[in-house]
């Protein structure tokens, strides 16, 4: 499985690199990210052109040791961006240009947020989502809208803030969000090379700086946030912002980051098209 093991230093933690953990080889279209459910299965999204890619697999759910249980999607999932496995292991899988989230459990879906094929209800090319402690849903709305979406846990939209520009509480590009412990959503606002920090209710708290072109964020469960940019940098920050360690753990830049129970990360390359384990030693 491993080709190349590699060890490096996060904060205090030092890695084992497992690299690839997974290549996708199952047709065309490369790996843009990775969830892990509360299972253990590692959920790997391909992301797919449909004029060139119809009827490939956009998801290869494999177990936690890197085997394939399915590869699946290809018949809901048009322009795959970014997805996230929900606390009871449905996935929320974001259909950038199809302007939708699509809700799935197993192989089937089950659901979705916005209109499928209509901009602007509400959403205008969406890159992401994340879930609050208490269910809440956030959906990042960046390629077209600069906007993040609050949903309540079925869907009910409760607001949006954001708008287009560099100053506190706008966007060039929310490409990626997350939710702290405390409730705080933390928003990758990629082109402006910043995280931004709000309110449940999307009040502007904090910038945070120090990336350059931050992709994607995955946070564990004493608040700790670990944030992939372009450098291509994986970076640990308290649940207060400050730097606890920076590493190199792929070759290109990781577009997705997830994390599992026993600590391990996943980093999704998009170029070579795989996922990069990383296991605490």
């Amino acid at each position: 499985m491993t080709n190349t093991a590699l060890t490096v230093a996060l904060g205090d933690q030092r890695y084992r690199v497992d690299r690839p953990f997974y290549v996708h080889t199952a047709g065309p279209g490369g790996v843009t990210d990775v969830a892990v459910d509360p299972s253990g299965d590692v959920h790997v999204l391909v992301r797919r052109d449909p004029l060139v890619d119809a009827g490939g697999p956009a998801v290869a759910s494999l177990d936690p040791d890197g085997r394939i249980k399915a590869l699946w999607g290809g018949d809901l999932i048009a322009d795959a961006h970014m997805l996230t496995a929900a606390p009871d292991g449905r996935l929320f899988i974001v259909d950038r240009d199809c302007h939708e989230v699509v809700i799935a459990e197993g192989e089937c879906r089950v659901g979705g947020i916005g209109r499928r094929n209509e901009p602007l209800s509400p959403f205008n090319h969406p890159t992401a989502v994340a879930f609050a402690p208490d269910g809440t849903i956030y959906v990042s709305d960046g390629y077209a809208n600069h906007k993040i979406h609050r949903f309540a846990p079925d869907g009910t939209p409760l607001g949006s803030w954001g708008e287009l520009g560099d100053g506190p509480g706008e966007f060039m590009n929310p490409h990626a969000v997350w939710v702290l412990p405390d409730g705080r959503v933390v928003v990758v606002d990629r082109e402006n090379d910043r995280l931004q920090v709000f309110s449940p209710e999307g009040a502007f708290i904090e910038i945070w700086t120090g990336f350059a072109k931050p992709l994607d964020l995955w946070g564990d469960a004493d608040g700790r946030l670990y944030v992939t940019d372009l450098v291509p940098a994986l970076t640990l920050l308290s649940p207060r912002g400050e730097r606890l360690g920076r590493c190199r753990p792929v070759l290109n830049a990781a577009h997705g980051i997830s994390g599992d129970a026993a600590g391990n990360l996943y980093l999704a390359e998009p170029s070579p098209s795989r996922v990069t384990r990383m296991v605490p030693v």
